[in-house]
């Protein structure tokens, strides 16, 4: 199999879904050039950072984190393109591979009971054919052994993607809603909420708040990116 896989690579060879250099062995997604490019956040304190101050007098959140800062231009933005919009999911996994080896190490998410993907509207879903955050989120759950859950945290508006909004749009965009189908399953727990990007934190409050009409629940949040000119 191993010779199968070399003569393919041979003529279809793996590039780097940054710079498209040839990818060598155990280099998944991008080189070791552009691996060490990515603006990491490097936030030691989960539960006060930037991340979290931008739920400050929103919402109750216990913990927030995000791998590596979104930028207009450069890797960050390319490698969330790829995911968000050219069906590359294997970013998801990569990136998920990284938080979830990450986070078992630190154990700063030792606490959480399941791990939910930010869902996608039906329509979207359709369009898309995929859910960027599932891959991603899943991965993640795999590594921390926490039971992946979707498809009980509904969305049922539609609305424009918000990393292709202008700022103003996404300060005014209050209209995304969700809902949970089922009110008991989370009672009592602490849920892990994943989503992609956090731009203005609009979504994940909009997700927070219809989680939160569940009894005694805790809710932290876990995105591959943040677009830090937002404060």
């Amino acid at each position: 199999m191993k010779i199968i896989n070399n003569f393919f690579e041979l003529f279809y060879p793996k590039l780097c879904a940054n710079c498209d250099a040839q990818l060598i062995e155990n280099e998944p997604i991008l080189c070791t050039f552009c691996r060490h490019d990515l603006p990491l956040t490097n936030f030691e304190d989960y539960r006060d950072n930037k991340i979290s101050k931008i739920f400050y007098g929103r919402i109750s959140i216990e913990k927030a984190f995000s791998l590596m800062f979104y930028r207009k231009e450069g890797i960050s933005r390319k490698l969330i393109h790829e995911l968000k919009y050219k069906g590359n999911e294997d970013v998801g996994v990569f990136f998920g591979n990284w938080l979830g080896e990450m986070l078992k190490e630190n154990k700063k998410f030792n606490d959480i009971d399941c791990i939910i993907p930010v869902p996608l509207h039906p329509k979207k879903l359709r369009q898309r054919g995929y859910n960027q955050v599932s891959k991603f989120a899943k991965t993640v759950s795999i590594h921390l052994k926490k039971p992946f859950i979707e498809n009980l945290l509904t969305r049922t508006s539609s609305t424009k993607t918000q990393t292709l909004q202008s700022r103003f749009e996404r300060f005014t965009n209050n209209d995304t809603k969700f809902l949970l189908t089922n009110y008991n399953t989370f009672k009592n727990k602490h849920v892990l909420l994943v989503d992609d990007v956090i731009t203005t934190g609009a979504t994940l409050e909009a997700c927070s708040k219809e989680l939160q009409k569940t009894e005694n629940i805790k809710i932290s949040f876990l995105t591959i990116a943040y677009t830090e000119q937002n404060l």
